[in-house]
């Protein structure tokens, strides 16, 4: 059991590209579509396991923000490939899949994580001048990117005319760089853990004293997390006929293939926040959720502006009356979450349920 634990790390991730490999482009049937979702989390844990190894190398926030970046970068590539095959809610895929990263970045992994939290420490902490920042810059995002494009008159439907969607563009990846600069530059400390007196934890305070992984041991794990990442990806691809098949199949709307997209590529940092949020590193857990919805945001729409000048058909980015109203609930509640620099469970349950409805909605609208 000792050998298995220390080989599946490296073993996992190189079975997923083997079975990524021999299923791809081909319909399974239901019984390979179970096998294929089994590696799928098997990919999904070895990744957070890389992704902490990469983390406790280079410290925080910058660890958060590679995993972040790396899973955003595949999903922009899962994006373009479903959108570049056509087919039935093509044309809202970027919007449903990012509105969705938002809702289960900013609700779920934030919710998960105060609960968590909560519970086995009290009253966790964090710093609330980054945490605030990062949160009014998910906010600016998401309306310019998603909430605009309802209320612009220049196109019909929900759609940005070309210098609107440059502009929007240009604006989100502007936003994005600034942030990363300010996380990772001068306003570090702002995104460094904290202790119950409100110190901030530096890199050496490691809280389990741990010493850093060597830098051959980071590497390795560096490329084994590209590699888990790549397959989460490509297999959530595989698998996404039978997804699809399924949403029809109950008569749930084709939007909702979306959300189930989110949820699968989100899935390392939903349990990376939540072991962070168990060892009280809470601020770790936001700067995963936050860092990811602005990630999701500032690195998607520009991605897909540019493919545009390819792809065929509209791209619908506006969002509906009732993502609007959930967004604002999001935004409202994060920001009275964010203010006092802790959180109670309750905090926790409430983003849980916001998520529950937005999930709940978008199955029966």
């Amino acid at each position: 059991m000792t050998r298995l634990r220390q080989w599946a790390p490296t073993a996992v991730p190189l079975i997923a590209i083997v079975v990524l490999a021999l299923t791809w482009g081909q319909k399974l049937p239901l019984v390979p579509v179970l096998l294929v979702g089994a590696v799928l989390i098997g990919a999904v844990l070895t990744a957070v396991q890389h992704a902490e190894v990469v983390a406790h190398r280079v410290g925080e926030p910058y660890g958060s923000l590679v995993l972040a970046v790396a899973v955003t970068v595949i999903e922009v590539g899962l994006i373009i490939m479903l959108m570049s095959s056509g087919g039935e809610g093509t044309a809202t895929l970027a919007r449903d899949t990012v509105f969705a990263a938002v809702m289960i970045t900013c609700n779920g992994i934030v919710g998960l994580s105060l609960l968590l939290g909560s519970i086995k420490h009290g009253l966790p902490r964090f710093n609330r001048e980054g945490t605030g920042a990062a949160l009014g810059v998910v906010a600016t995002l998401t309306t310019l990117t998603l909430v605009l494009p309802t209320f612009t008159t220049g196109a019909a439907g929900g759609e940005f005319t070309s210098s609107q969607l440059v502009f929007a563009a240009i604006a989100a990846l502007v936003i994005y760089a600034v942030f990363v600069f300010t996380q990772t530059g001068r306003h570090r400390d702002f995104f460094l853990p904290v202790t119950h007196a409100g110190v901030i934890i530096n890199d050496a305070d490691n809280d389990d004293h741990a010493d850093p992984p060597t830098l051959r041991s980071t590497l390795l794990s560096a490329g084994l997390l590209v590699v888990s990442l790549v397959a989460v990806v490509g297999l959530a691809k595989v698998v996404s006929p039978a997804i699809e098949a399924g949403v029809d199949g109950a008569g749930i709307p084709h939007s909702f293939v979306g959300v189930v997209i989110a949820l699968i590529v989100l899935l390392p940092e939903s349990l990376a926040a939540s072991r962070a949020a168990l060892r009280n590193r809470m601020q770790t857990s936001l700067n995963l959720a936050y860092g990811s919805a602005i990630a999701s945001i500032g690195l998607t729409i520009p991605a897909i502006a540019i493919a545009s000048i390819w792809l065929t058909g509209p791209l619908v980015l506006g969002l509906g009356p009732v993502q609007i109203v959930l967004l604002v609930l999001t935004m409202l509640v994060g920001t009275l979450t964010v203010v006092p620099g802790r959180a109670t469970r309750l905090q926790g349950v409430v983003h849980l349920i916001i998520l529950a409805a937005f999930v709940f909605l978008a199955i029966s609208p």
